[in-house]
């Protein structure tokens, strides 16, 4: 069950969160338990079927308790293994809005709940967060808009006041916008040294499984022909901005430290290299 804020990203970070396990062989479903906020379902809606994920919801029903109950059973039934709630945001001064989140907590018996954070939202992420680890039992916390100038130092005050970890991070609005919460990583780019491992991460989904023991081999081989380089190309403009994994300019041994023109070309002859050495 996910709960958090108003405008905090839930909704989308709900769609992001099962289309992540979807990939990984789950049967994940979403329930739209927000009657509070116009479109709320029409959002979910629309996240869900570009996602290609089952979801549930209703235009008539004003308890969202009941909503979830009747969607949680529908997909248990279907044999969903991964059920995702989505609450109505709420701030921590409404005292009828948390008293509903309690209301679906007990409707669902939901095994995790998480507490979805905005990454800007600053220090004042403690009240907010130990409010609502008072009504129910948050297990885990996701901070969202990553992609902006925020630096999620909120993120620790979450923790500390929900005392549950940090499992993803949200780095943009595309569905694919999202990954694992990983310390080092987090750290290396918190402090401007970029996040090498993420853009490996980011390269292996990009490019085809089929198609990496060719590239790999290819590059063992030192035979990277002009056909090899075109699909790693190509697999790099699909990969989105660059500036989810590195945290400043990008400089290049070429340019011998000053800012490369070509960035995405730079990348990627970056990425062939790390991967040689992987290899």
């Amino acid at each position: 069950m996910f709960v958090g804020l108003q405008g905090s990203g839930k909704t989308t970070t709900c769609t992001k969160y099962a289309y992540y396990y979807k990939k990984k062989s789950w049967k994940p479903a979403l329930v739209c338990a927000d009657t509070f906020r116009a479109g709320a379902f029409d959002q979910l809606k629309q996240n869900a079927t570009k996602a290609s994920i089952p979801f549930y919801g209703s235009y008539t029903e004003t308890d969202p308790a009941l909503i979830a109950a009747a969607g949680v059973e529908l997909f248990r039934k279907d044999g969903r293994d991964l059920i995702i709630v989505d609450t109505s945001g709420r701030h921590k001064q409404e005292a009828a809005l948390f008293e509903e989140m309690r209301q679906v907590a007990e409707a669902v018996s939901p095994d995790l709940v998480i507490f979805v954070m905005d990454g800007s939202i600053g220090q004042a992420a403690f009240d907010q967060a130990k409010a609502f680890k008072e009504s129910v039992e948050v297990g885990a916390v996701i901070v969202t808009k990553l992609d902006g100038h925020a630096k999620g130092g909120g993120a620790l005050s979450a923790v500390s006041a929900t005392r549950s970890p940090v499992i993803f991070i949200g780095t943009g609005e595309h569905m694919d916008q999202s990954e694992s919460f990983e310390t080092k990583r987090f750290v290396s780019r918190l402090l401007g040294r970029g996040d090498v491992s993420g853009l490996m991460d980011k390269i292996q989904d990009v490019i085809p499984e089929d198609k990496q023991p060719e590239l790999l081999d290819s590059i063992q081989r030192g035979n990277v022909s002009m056909r090899v380089m075109r699909d790693v190309f190509e697999s790099f403009l699909n990969m989105g901005p660059l500036s989810s994994v590195r945290a400043g300019p990008l400089r290049c041994r070429q340019q011998r430290g000053r800012l490369c023109k070509q960035r995405v070309a730079c990348a990627a002859s970056h990425a062939v290299a790390v991967a040689s050495v992987r290899a």
